[in-house]
Protein backbone atom coordinates (compact mmCIF):
# COMPACT_ATOMS: atom_id res chain seq x y z
CA UNK A 1 0.00 0.00 0.00
CA UNK A 2 1.71 3.00 -1.13
CA UNK A 3 0.03 6.38 -1.50
CA UNK A 4 0.17 8.01 -4.84
CA UNK A 5 0.69 12.03 -4.04
CA UNK A 6 -0.17 14.16 -1.44
CA UNK A 7 -2.97 12.96 0.42
CA UNK A 8 -5.51 14.98 2.72
CA UNK A 9 -5.57 14.84 6.04
CA UNK A 10 -8.59 12.49 6.63
CA UNK A 11 -7.19 9.84 3.77
CA UNK A 12 -3.96 10.26 4.87
CA UNK A 13 -4.79 8.92 8.46
CA UNK A 14 -7.09 6.52 7.42
CA UNK A 15 -4.60 4.48 5.73
CA UNK A 16 -2.05 5.10 8.15
CA UNK A 17 -4.35 3.48 10.63
CA UNK A 18 -5.01 0.43 7.64
CA UNK A 19 -1.03 -0.09 7.48
CA UNK A 20 -0.22 -0.23 11.11
CA UNK A 21 -2.93 -2.93 11.22
CA UNK A 22 -0.87 -4.90 8.62
CA UNK A 23 2.84 -3.73 9.54
CA UNK A 24 2.66 -2.28 13.07
CA UNK A 25 6.60 -1.82 13.32
CA UNK A 26 7.39 0.73 10.31
CA UNK A 27 9.28 3.71 11.75
CA UNK A 28 7.92 7.45 11.85
CA UNK A 29 11.23 7.91 9.56
CA UNK A 30 9.52 5.28 6.95
CA UNK A 31 5.79 6.06 7.29
CA UNK A 32 6.78 9.43 6.38
CA UNK A 33 8.24 8.19 3.39
CA UNK A 34 5.71 6.30 2.32
CA UNK A 35 3.52 9.13 2.81
CA UNK A 36 5.74 11.78 1.58
CA UNK A 37 5.10 14.00 4.41
CA UNK A 38 7.14 14.99 7.41
CA UNK A 39 7.98 12.97 10.36
CA UNK A 40 6.39 15.66 12.94
CA UNK A 41 3.20 15.59 10.70
CA UNK A 42 3.60 11.05 11.32
CA UNK A 43 3.86 11.78 15.04
CA UNK A 44 0.68 14.10 15.02
CA UNK A 45 -1.15 11.84 13.01
CA UNK A 46 -0.25 8.71 15.30
CA UNK A 47 -1.45 11.28 18.53
CA UNK A 48 -4.67 11.78 17.03
CA UNK A 49 -5.15 7.99 15.95
CA UNK A 50 -3.87 7.21 19.53
CA UNK A 51 -1.40 5.01 17.80
CA UNK A 52 1.68 4.59 20.27
CA UNK A 53 5.54 4.94 19.16
CA UNK A 54 7.21 2.26 17.61
CA UNK A 55 8.82 1.15 20.93
CA UNK A 56 5.36 1.10 22.90
CA UNK A 57 4.12 -0.94 19.56
CA UNK A 58 6.56 -3.47 20.08
CA UNK A 59 6.59 -3.77 24.18
CA UNK A 60 2.82 -4.16 24.25
CA UNK A 61 3.39 -7.05 21.52
CA UNK A 62 5.92 -8.65 22.91
CA UNK A 63 4.82 -8.54 26.62
CA UNK A 64 1.85 -11.06 25.61
CA UNK A 65 4.13 -13.66 23.59
CA UNK A 66 6.69 -13.52 26.73
CA UNK A 67 4.22 -15.49 28.70
CA UNK A 68 3.99 -18.39 26.24
CA UNK A 69 7.42 -19.48 26.30
CA UNK A 70 8.37 -22.48 28.22
CA UNK A 71 12.01 -23.22 27.57
CA UNK A 72 13.84 -20.25 28.77
CA UNK A 73 12.40 -17.16 30.91
CA UNK A 74 10.78 -14.92 28.43
CA UNK A 75 13.36 -11.78 29.60
CA UNK A 76 16.25 -13.90 28.34
CA UNK A 77 15.24 -13.41 24.52
CA UNK A 78 17.83 -11.46 23.12
CA UNK A 79 15.51 -8.49 21.33
CA UNK A 80 11.77 -8.17 21.01
CA UNK A 81 9.82 -11.21 21.33
CA UNK A 82 6.59 -9.58 18.62
CA UNK A 83 5.60 -13.07 17.71
CA UNK A 84 5.70 -16.33 19.00
CA UNK A 85 3.30 -19.82 18.22
CA UNK A 86 5.00 -22.54 20.24
CA UNK A 87 6.07 -25.49 18.19
CA UNK A 88 5.83 -23.77 15.01
CA UNK A 89 7.36 -20.25 14.45
CA UNK A 90 8.21 -16.68 16.01
CA UNK A 91 9.30 -13.45 15.48
CA UNK A 92 11.84 -10.95 17.39
CA UNK A 93 13.24 -7.63 16.88
CA UNK A 94 16.43 -6.33 17.97
CA UNK A 95 17.29 -3.05 17.44
CA UNK A 96 20.95 -2.36 17.11
CA UNK A 97 23.32 0.12 19.19
CA UNK A 98 26.70 1.27 19.10
CA UNK A 99 27.89 -0.29 22.46
CA UNK A 100 26.89 -3.68 20.24
CA UNK A 101 29.66 -2.77 17.48
CA UNK A 102 33.41 -2.73 17.28
CA UNK A 103 34.24 1.09 17.18
CA UNK A 104 36.58 0.92 14.41
CA UNK A 105 34.15 -0.18 11.73
CA UNK A 106 30.71 0.13 12.89
CA UNK A 107 30.16 -3.49 12.45
CA UNK A 108 27.56 -5.31 15.38
CA UNK A 109 29.69 -7.75 16.96
CA UNK A 110 27.82 -11.59 15.54
CA UNK A 111 27.34 -12.96 19.27
CA UNK A 112 24.62 -10.92 19.70
CA UNK A 113 23.44 -11.67 16.52
CA UNK A 114 23.93 -15.30 17.12
CA UNK A 115 22.27 -14.73 20.44
CA UNK A 116 19.51 -13.27 19.01
CA UNK A 117 18.62 -16.35 16.94
CA UNK A 118 19.44 -18.67 19.28
CA UNK A 119 17.42 -17.17 21.93
CA UNK A 120 14.29 -17.21 19.22
CA UNK A 121 15.18 -20.81 18.67
CA UNK A 122 14.88 -21.79 22.31
CA UNK A 123 12.17 -19.58 22.71
CA UNK A 124 9.70 -21.08 19.68
CA UNK A 125 10.43 -24.88 20.73
CA UNK A 126 7.87 -26.69 22.71
CA UNK A 127 9.09 -28.11 26.05
CA UNK A 128 10.43 -27.03 29.40
CA UNK A 129 13.99 -27.78 28.91
CA UNK A 130 16.36 -27.82 26.32
CA UNK A 131 19.99 -26.96 24.90
CA UNK A 132 21.70 -25.85 21.85
CA UNK A 133 22.81 -29.46 20.52
CA UNK A 134 24.17 -27.76 16.86
CA UNK A 135 24.23 -25.13 15.13
CA UNK A 136 25.13 -24.32 11.81
CA UNK A 137 25.38 -20.47 11.15
CA UNK A 138 26.02 -18.20 7.85
CA UNK A 139 26.75 -14.24 8.39
CA UNK A 140 25.28 -13.19 4.69
CA UNK A 141 25.88 -9.50 5.51
CA UNK A 142 27.61 -6.67 7.60
CA UNK A 143 25.00 -5.20 10.12
CA UNK A 144 25.64 -1.39 10.97
CA UNK A 145 24.70 -0.32 14.68
CA UNK A 146 21.70 1.32 14.76
CA UNK A 147 20.17 -1.44 12.12
CA UNK A 148 16.69 -2.98 13.26
CA UNK A 149 17.62 -6.91 12.83
CA UNK A 150 14.06 -8.87 12.61
CA UNK A 151 14.70 -12.73 13.23
CA UNK A 152 12.17 -15.31 12.10
CA UNK A 153 12.33 -18.85 13.36
CA UNK A 154 10.23 -21.99 12.30
CA UNK A 155 10.28 -25.49 13.60
CA UNK A 156 10.97 -27.41 10.55
CA UNK A 157 10.62 -30.90 12.12
CA UNK A 158 10.97 -32.53 15.69
CA UNK A 159 12.67 -36.27 15.60
CA UNK A 160 12.63 -37.58 19.24
CA UNK A 161 13.63 -35.03 21.50
CA UNK A 162 15.85 -33.12 18.62
CA UNK A 163 13.89 -29.75 17.58
CA UNK A 164 15.22 -28.89 13.97
CA UNK A 165 14.82 -25.03 13.59
CA UNK A 166 15.88 -22.50 11.12
CA UNK A 167 16.26 -18.69 12.13
CA UNK A 168 16.82 -15.88 9.41
CA UNK A 169 17.32 -12.25 10.25
CA UNK A 170 16.60 -9.69 8.25
CA UNK A 171 17.71 -5.89 7.96
CA UNK A 172 15.13 -3.61 5.49
CA UNK A 173 14.68 -7.03 3.94
CA UNK A 174 18.22 -8.25 3.07
CA UNK A 175 18.83 -11.66 4.70
CA UNK A 176 22.42 -11.09 6.91
CA UNK A 177 21.97 -14.33 8.58
CA UNK A 178 20.51 -17.95 8.57
CA UNK A 179 21.19 -20.63 11.27
CA UNK A 180 19.77 -24.04 11.59
CA UNK A 181 19.95 -24.99 15.31
CA UNK A 182 19.44 -28.49 16.75
CA UNK A 183 17.79 -28.24 20.07
CA UNK A 184 17.92 -31.06 22.42
CA UNK A 185 15.11 -31.61 24.65
CA UNK A 186 16.03 -32.50 28.06
CA UNK A 187 13.52 -34.85 29.41
CA UNK A 188 14.70 -35.37 33.25
CA UNK A 189 13.04 -32.34 35.63
CA UNK A 190 16.64 -30.08 36.14
CA UNK A 191 16.45 -28.16 39.58
CA UNK A 192 15.99 -24.74 39.45
CA UNK A 193 17.64 -22.29 41.52
CA UNK A 194 14.41 -21.00 42.99
CA UNK A 195 13.93 -24.47 44.56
Amino acid sequence: MKPTGKLNKTARQKLLRELMKEEPFLTDEDLSKKFRVSIQTIRLDRLELGIPELRGRIKNVAEKNYKKVRSIVGTEIVGELIDLNLGESGISVLETSQDMAFSKTSLVRGHHIFSQAESLAMAVIDAEVALTGVSNIKYLNPVKAGDKLVAKAEVARVRGNNHFVHVRIKVDQVQVFRGKFILVVIEDKIESKEE
